[in-house]
């Protein structure tokens, strides 16, 4: 199965140099940016708190080589930050005269510093031996403002570098997806793919590193959501455009393949959107807040009038309550909500409104009596108020999660997309029709189902995760319905059926992850959630589910795990690559072409073991499959060995030389694996990921060079052929 090569994670600490953007600047400059500035803002302040240490003028020695050092570090840590601008400077000429003028402010902010805090240059002690040092603090008040100024001009030039680095990624990306949306020829489509994946990981690289730098929640939640849609879309993306080259007149393989096209695009317009903060023509409306979401501001506002009785016009607080009770329709109108629950959730909406306009008109009358009783009457009324949303609010959200659990529950076997591939491959158009409505049945569940969670999720984080989901079920049941039918007419393709099971996994993903989201909406109703928490539309951290008693390994950590996601995305590009290469023997099933299938597809499992995902799930089946994976690499390079013998003697050392790079590898990780790390699991992988995108480096060099080699042995002999009919026929 080819690979995608987008993936998640992407931690600041773990970034890898990215050139290919058309800029030399390295978002590790940026990083380092960051750190200098974390040095030198703490290193700011002591100087402020030492300076105002006492009122008078003079120092104990003590304070006084206290100040000095401050001094001396701030200007060391200002000197590490004007390097850094400068770099950046350099790389940019667009920016390069407002980053040099900011970096000659830091410096000579830091030097002013550190002349007025140098104790040579007040060596004056007086008869008590005090030393009178720094009369001047308005220069060293004004020196650490223009310090703070200039860092802040630095970094933001440093940002705007890093937005315009995504955004012309972005633009390539399009450029590339357009040629490859027009392509006609498998072979073009090849090379214009590989150039793709590399560029997708490019961006990869740069969104996953600003992912990281956001602080606000909701915009690191919707970048997620944009980058896990292009992750997916990319593998889906190369098998529906092969299944369009192989079957061009097929309407609903084309169909398909417009729909991943569109989904990307637009999730590349989101992540632009979020990085510029531009936001959308029309702004937030105010009809997608979640009922959850109403309930809690409404409560906010009732508590305040409290301490203000003319905080807000009873107008407003009705209207308030109108727009939520308006939202609780989405579950009594809808067809899934069970009976009790309906009735439950219509009385204690009933109740709301009768219990509001009871408290509006205590409030009303507690604004002109004034009296101990009537403030009384009113506490009275709020708790009863708030009381009767926190129980509406619980009855929603256990309908939401019954009804969720029950869904999942039932379509946890995936019967009908099983039958949808059974269909396909029996060429069965009448049972493709009876099992299509059956998924679409299914994908109007799950979408209400979304619907619904979106309204008791708690946060907004959360809100953004099952946004999410509902367009994933939405859309990627159109498209399953699409490959079904490309594969029921076509049913002995084997790339229509590839496809298909493209498709498929991503459905059967969301499912599983919808399980992982239950979890934490439950979680945050219940007040256990943790102030941190991973977004489960992200790609997965890779986990060391290390089950035998005798590993032990310590939780690998955040830069660590960034490092890994890294390796194991580059690793997924490497098997995309080689199941291009693949794709060019078509129907030859050669031992070549096996062996280097199943190192593709192990490879793949590697990388989601990265993520946590696939059949990869214990230490122990760590090791069995670098085991088999060594084997199969010595097993291609025999066969390829074997090949080489019908070669010619120039073209015969070609290979062999590439052969004598991948066999010693085979050997090492052999060892590698013999290699008892007990409590290094994670170096392990890390060791071992290395090895492995090596030798799949070498594997997709072979399997090109064999396939060129091997024409080039068929052209010869097809001409040897034609040479001795020619001399035959003129016998």
């Amino acid at each position: 199965m080819a690979a995608s090569p987008v993936s998640g994670g992407g931690g600041a600490g773990a970034v890898h140099s990215c050139n290919t953007s058309g800029f030399a600047f390295d978002s590790g400059l940026e990083i380092r940016t960051r750190s200098v500035e974390q040095t030198l803002l703490p290193l700011v302040s002591q100087i402020t708190t030492l300076i105002n240490h006492k009122d008078n003028t003079k120092k104990s020695d003590k304070t006084l080589q206290a100040i000095q050092r401050v001094g001396q570090a701030v200007n060391l840590a200002v000197g590490r930050f004007v390097k850094v601008g400068e770099a950046i400077a350099n790389e940019n000429w667009d920016l390069k005269e407002e980053i040099n003028i900011a970096c000659i402010e830091a410096k000579q902010a830091g030097e002013t510093i550190a002349a007025l805090t140098d104790v040579a240059r007040w060596n004056h002690l007086d008869s008590d031996g005090q030393s009178t040092i720094l009369t001047d603090k308005t220069g060293v008040v004004q020196a650490a403002r223009l310090l703070l100024s200039s860092v802040t001009k630095v970094l933001l030039l440093a940002d705007r570098v890093v937005i315009k680095q995504i955004v012309t990624s972005r633009n390539k990306v399009l450029a590339t997806m357009e040629r490859l949306e027009k392509v006609n020829s498998f072979q073009e489509f090849v090379q214009i793919f590989s150039q793709f994946g590399n560029e997708m990981v490019e961006f990869a690289h740069l969104t996953g590193d600003r992912q990281n730098d956001l602080k606000d929640e909701k915009k690191k939640a919707r970048m997620a959501v944009a980058r896990a849609v292009l992750e997916k879309g990319t593998m889906m993306l190369l098998t529906a455009s092969k299944t369009c080259l192989r079957h061009p007149s097929c309407d609903s393989a084309h169909k398909n393949k417009e729909g991943v096209f569109d989904r990307m695009r637009v999730a590349l317009d989101k992540v632009i959107e979020i990085v510029t903060e531009c936001k959308q023509s029309g702004g937030t409306d105010s009809s997608s807040i979640s009922i959850f979401t109403g309930i809690k501001e409404l409560k906010l506002n009732i508590e305040a009038l409290r301490e203000n009785p003319y905080f807000e016009s009873k107008e407003n607080l009705s209207a308030a309550l109108e727009v939520i009770l308006e939202r609780v329709e989405d579950f009594t109108d809808s067809a899934y909500t069970s009976h009790e629950h309906r009735e439950r959730i219509l009385e204690l909406s009933t109740q709301a409104r009768t219990e509001l306009q009871q408290f509006i008109s205590v409030w009303m009358q507690a604004q002109s009596r004034k009296t101990k009783s009537a403030a009384e009457e009113l506490e009275l009324t709020v708790l009863k108020v708030s009381h009767g949303l926190n129980e509406l609010r619980k009855e929603l959200h256990h309908t939401a999660m019954q009804l969720a659990a029950d869904l999942l529950k039932f379509h946890a076997d995936h019967v009908v997309l099983k039958a949808l591939k059974l269909t396909g491959v029996e060429g069965n158009l009448e049972a493709l029709a009876e099992y299509a409505c059956k998924l679409s049945e299914q994908k109007e569940q799950l979408v209400e189902m979304c619907r619904l969670l979106r309204h008791v999720s708690g946060t907004e984080p959360l809100e953004i995760t099952c946004i999410h989901a509902e367009e994933t079920f939405q859309v990627t049941g159109q498209q399953i319905i699409s490959a079904a039918e490309t594969l029921t007419l076509h049913p002995s393709s084997r790339i229509a059926k590839e496809n298909l099971d493209v498709f498929c996994e991503a459905w059967e993903s969301q499912i599983s992850d919808m399980a992982a989201l239950l979890r934490e909406i439950s979680d945050v109703f219940e007040g256990r959630r943790g102030e941190k928490y991973d977004h489960l539309s992200l790609p997965k951290p890779m986990k060391n589910n290390a089950n035998l008693k005798s590993l032990k390994p310590d939780r690998p950590d955040s830069e660590e795990q960034a490092k890994t996601a890294k390796l194991g995305l580059k690793l997924a590009s490497l098997t995309s690559d080689a199941d291009c290469e693949l794709e060019k023997w078509e129907d030859q099933e050669t031992e070549i072409v096996r062996h280097g299938r199943n190192m593709s597809r192990m490879a793949y499992s590697l990388y989601l073991f990265t993520r946590g995902e696939g059949p990869l799930k214990t230490s122990q089946d760590l090791i069995h499959f670098l085991e088999v994976f060594a084997a199969e690499g010595l097993k291609l390079t025999s066969n390829v060995q074997s090949f080489s013998k019908q070669l010619k003697d120039d073209d015969k050392l070609l290979l062999l030389l590439e052969i004598n790079k991948l066999i010693p590898l085979c050997h090492q990780l052999q060892t590698i694996t013999k290699t008892s790390l007990q409590n290094k699991v994670f170096l392990k992988v890390d060791k071992c990921i290395t090895k492995i995108r090596s030798m799949m480096a070498l594997v997709v060099q072979l399997l090109s060079l064999c396939y060129k080699l091997l024409k080039k042995v068929e052209n010869n002999q097809w001409v040897s052929t034609t040479n001795k009919d020619t001399m035959d026929g003129k016998t």
